[in-house]
């Protein structure tokens, strides 16, 4: 919670990426001058260690069973490890890079967005030392796309878990029995229940007061964690005999799975602010890899036994598979009351970074207009996306694919490189940042090109991802 109580006057670090890359020098005096005055009363590691694994479990938890469907029962859980300790050790590089240029320009501290520009400005390209700002500029544009594409998911998952309930609470029983397949037609489309959400999320996004929002986050703290424990209860019960389950899926459905899986590790730009107001910095690491191993072991264990439990008719959220009784829609309510909270946090951080753009070319007096004005059209953008791409699997593969390989794979290594390359850099180091690099390239690349393959083509050549095929 301390991580987000702040008033309006002072931001918080997290925010600091997206703001400061619009800003000029004054911008970072003040930020350094915030965590000197908070430095006393900085996180500890328990509290280092919650925010960490909140910022990494979302909805893109919930799609990894979808994602071991796409990979298989063998090569899904394996390759989810490596993927998860590619990103680890791509954060540790990023808050090496951080911390080495901090030190050689004497700052405080540095932000995702500063440590690629400062690089650039040292590189030996005279090219990318002339065009080093740009650096931030890539790294703000990345962070904007992929919280704006998390916010299009939160919409999507909420409107799914509302049909769902929705329609079927006329037949909704006491008795928690295993869904059966019976395609249905649905009663209400299901951009209708989008459009339903919208305004209450214009209405939420308004509350610009993070300590008031602090209490929203603590919310949804709550409802994830109480609805994730009725969700383990349910797939550890009666798995069906996993042999029949494929060990290895096709290359194209394993694209798909690493964008999934890419987009499921959504902390890596939160590293450096986590570690900035940390009263004890040097803790970090050890918060890091034991927080880190706790969130790769429930990504496997979730996928893995998801998976297992509902096979073939595993849905783009475990969520869509549980049983139609009033225990488990309680599961569905409480996840989606807890990701409407999330929303608008996530929100925070593209409205930081565009919405002081948009007041500086206004007079004072339309400021309050202009910044509620883009508010209700980043809101309103999310929901139209959420509409035209009715596939929650896909854009959730999308969006991992495209943004947060670039932000957890492409970025860091390729940082690593022009930071430490004027000080001779170990030949092992240098290969192993190309090879990471290369691999998030290709999966950027190609994963992009399957999904929108995929949403090129008909909604029943693909899997249905709308509650209606369930009874």
């Amino acid at each position: 919670i301390s991580l987000l109580a702040r008033d309006n006057n002072s931001k918080p670090k997290f925010l600091d990426d997206g703001s400061k890359s619009l800003s000029e020098s004054s911008s970072s005096v003040t930020s350094e001058r915030i965590h000197a005055a908070e430095e006393a009363n900085g996180l500890s590691m328990m509290q280092t260690l919650i925010h960490l694994l909140k910022c990494n479990i979302g909805t893109g938890l919930l799609g990894l069973p979808l994602a071991m469907k796409n990979a298989g029962l063998l090569v899904g859980p394996f390759s989810l490890l490596a993927i998860g300790i590619l990103t680890v050790h791509c954060m540790v590089i990023l808050l090496n890079c951080a911390h080495h240029l901090s030190q050689r320009l004497q700052k405080t501290f540095v932000n995702y967005g500063e440590a690629m520009m400062y690089s650039l400005e040292t590189c030996p390209n005279a090219w990318l030392r002339t065009h080093s700002v740009w650096g931030r500029y890539t790294v703000s544009f990345l962070l904007i796309i992929t919280q704006l594409g998390f916010c299009s998911v939160y919409f999507m998952f909420m409107a799914d878990n509302l049909q769902q309930m929705v329609e079927e609470v006329h037949v909704t029983s006491k008795t928690c029995e295993p869904r059966k397949i019976l395609v249905l037609t649905p009663n209400v489309d299901i951009r209708f229940y989008m459009l339903t959400i919208l305004p209450f999320l214009i209405l939420l996004v308004f509350i610009q007061n993070l300590r008031v929002l602090s209490i929203f986050s603590t919310l949804a703290n709550i409802t994830t964690l109480g609805s994730m424990a009725l969700i383990f209860q349910y797939i550890m019960q009666e798995i069906p005999d996993p042999r029949n389950l494929p060990l290895m899926a096709s290359w194209k459905t394993f694209l798909l799975f690493f964008g999934t899986a890419i987009f499921t590790f959504e902390g890596v730009g939160m590293v450096l602010p986590l570690k900035n107001q940390m009263k004890y910095p040097q803790q970090f690491s050890f918060v890091l890899y034991s927080g880190m191993s706790l969130v790769i072991i429930l990504y496997i264990c979730l996928g893995t036994l998801g998976y297992m439990k509902f096979g073939s008719n595993t849905q783009a959220s475990i969520t869509l598979n549980l049983p139609n009784c009033w225990l488990y829609q309680s599961v569905k309510l409480m996840y989606s009351m807890g990701i409407f909270f999330t929303y608008a946090l996530q929100f925070h951080v593209p409205a930081e970074i565009i919405i002081p753009v948009v007041i500086s070319q206004v007079s004072e007096s339309w400021a309050l207009f202009a910044d509620l004005s883009v508010r209700t059209a980043l809101v309103c953008l999310t929901c139209v996306s959420a509409i035209l791409i009715p596939r929650l699997d896909l854009v959730i593969s999308l969006v991992g694919s495209v943004s947060s390989s670039a932000l957890a794979l492409i970025i860091p290594p390729f940082l690593e490189l022009i930071t430490f390359y004027p000080e001779d850099m170990n030949c092992i180091t240098i290969v192993k940042d190309i090879m990471i690099s290369i691999l998030g390239l290709l999966g950027c690349v190609f994963g992009t090109y399957q999904a929108l393959y995929e949403l090129t083509q008909p909604i029943n050549h693909s899997i249905a991802n709308s509650t209606g095929v369930y009874a």
